[in-house]
């Protein structure tokens, strides 16, 4: 560990002013310092917003322009990549190298682990069986740290991380592998991310009591961490990326644009897939933003006034609108489609269900080509779907190959989404730091890092896009 003063960064998805009110524990954090706005970045979503925490800059100049993207080299929609390559700029450990070279940095959970120059991690990453199995685990580096929490925690729990069973265990375990990490190894800088209010606030809305059972569990759950960063002399920090604000009305681009005739399919085995090389124009969904590759200049003005005209569309960003927002990357959509605030965009391009690729209907964040809520949910249509999920959690168990088809293919579940800026400041993310002296009613998300190196002692001017 160097001489900098340690810092414990929390980030607790989708905690908001109005949740933070149920949360008697995490608010001692700003009583002992100060409170502040949040003003996130456009899209409000994890990997963009995290990628700008970590390098002070706006997508256009670190590239994560969504949570995916179509690669255009490769020909594919992939979200939810891992590695940290992906992310331009000076990240905030290697500033912090700069003014002390032994400065150590633990990531638990914050997204683009993989590949990164911290010196402990810990990321979700199945394990992938020939057969087609899916285990769950995660990756460590080192590669020892992972025997060492397994063995102290149980296996990395991850059908509680995402799915229709996400709770509250995920959670829990990557508190306590922060823990674990502080204690034995006392890094200086402990990076903490608490997905638990994503869940039941996409699931049942914001306003409800689900809600704030929700926030009283994150509480509970971050009581002990916060303790041991204090025992450690810690500064503490704990934002939110986003707010999750009410939103029940699901818009289908991509159906839109097939009907259109702008987007095509290939079908096998008498199911669709989504083509991206002949089609002229499809859209990446991402919560309540949609990234729309429109393959030729000539049918920009089709393509945006057909969405425009979509109900729960509140605006569709050209080149300019794009720029106006800190978008202007290569990797972002030609048009950039933005729902309305109780609105949020499907990824589904098919027009018969019965036509729907098999993973339509499954837990499978890799191969879907955009962002899928009803994800969190049993399919409320199928009466036998929690047995038979549990008849295959049953062959899973003792080696056998499995499909779990529980995902409805009816949205209208879904009660709560992000991704645009918020409308009010109640309903979006926080900051708060246990040392009074950088105090300020409002934090940009651009400003981060630089606060981060000066609550370690290690300030380096930077540029703030």
């Amino acid at each position: 560990m160097s001489t900098a003063s340690p810092l414990v960064v929390v980030d607790v998805v989708g905690l908001t002013p109005r949740l933070l009110a149920h949360m008697p524990g995490t608010r001692r954090v700003g009583a002992d310092g100060f409170t502040a706005n949040l003003e996130t970045i456009f899209p409000a979503v994890t990997c963009s917003v995290q990628s700008t925490l970590l390098t002070g800059l706006r997508p256009r100049d670190h590239g994560i322009v969504g949570n995916g993207w179509y690669f255009r080299d490769l020909g594919e929609v992939l979200l939810w990549r891992q590695h940290n390559a992906l992310v331009a700029g000076e990240k905030v450990w290697d500033a912090a190298r700069r003014a002390a070279p032994d400065y150590q940095v633990a990531n638990v959970c914050w997204w683009y682990a993989m590949g990164a120059a911290t010196d402990f991690a810990v990321t979700p990453r199945p394990i992938y069986h020939a057969d087609g199995r899916k285990s769950p685990d995660c990756y460590t580096v080192p590669p020892s740290l992972h025997d060492e929490l397994t063995d102290q925690l149980g296996p990395f729990p991850l059908f509680t991380y995402w799915g229709p069973t996400a709770a509250i265990d995920s959670s829990r375990w990557i508190a306590a592998a922060a823990r674990r990490i502080m204690s034995a190894h006392d890094p200086d800088l402990t990076l903490v991310y608490v997905p638990h209010l994503d869940y039941d606030l996409q699931r049942y809305g914001p306003d409800g009591p689900e809600a704030i059972a929700a926030a009283r569990e994150v509480d509970a759950v971050l009581g002990p961490l916060l303790a041991a960063a204090r025992a450690r002399g810690a500064t503490i920090v704990v934002l939110s990326e986003y707010g999750i604000t009410a939103a029940r009305r699901p818009v289908d681009v991509n159906r839109a644009l097939r009907r259109a005739g702008l987007l095509n399919v290939h079908t096998q085995a008498g199911m669709e897939y989504l083509d991206p090389w002949t089609s002229r124009a499809f859209a990446v969904a991402d919560h309540q933003v949609a990234h729309v590759y429109v393959r030729d200049p000539a049918d920009l003005a089709r393509a945006r006034d057909l969405i425009s005209d979509l109900d729960g569309v509140d605006e569709v960003l050209d080149a300019a609108g794009k720029a106006a927002y800190g978008l202007d990357h290569e990797r972002a959509g030609e048009l950039v489609a933005v729902a309305e605030p109780d609105a949020w965009f499907t990824y589904y391009y098919w027009l018969d269900d019965r036509r729907a690729p098999d993973f339509a209907r499954t837990v499978e964040i890799h191969r879907k080509p955009g962002y899928d809520p009803a994800e969190l949910f049993f399919d409320p249509a199928d009466r036998m779907v929690k047995p038979r999920a549990a008849a295959a959690l049953a062959r899973k168990k003792v080696g056998l190959r499995y499909t779990m088809r529980v995902v409805p293919l009816d949205p209208s579940c879904v009660r709560g989404s992000h991704g645009r800026l918020p409308d009010d400041p109640a309903d979006g993310p926080v900051f708060l730091c246990s040392d009074g002296s950088l105090a300020r009613e409002r934090v940009a998300a651009t400003e981060v890092k630089d606060l981060l190196l000066r609550l370690a002692g290690l300030h380096q001017p930077t540029t703030i896009a």
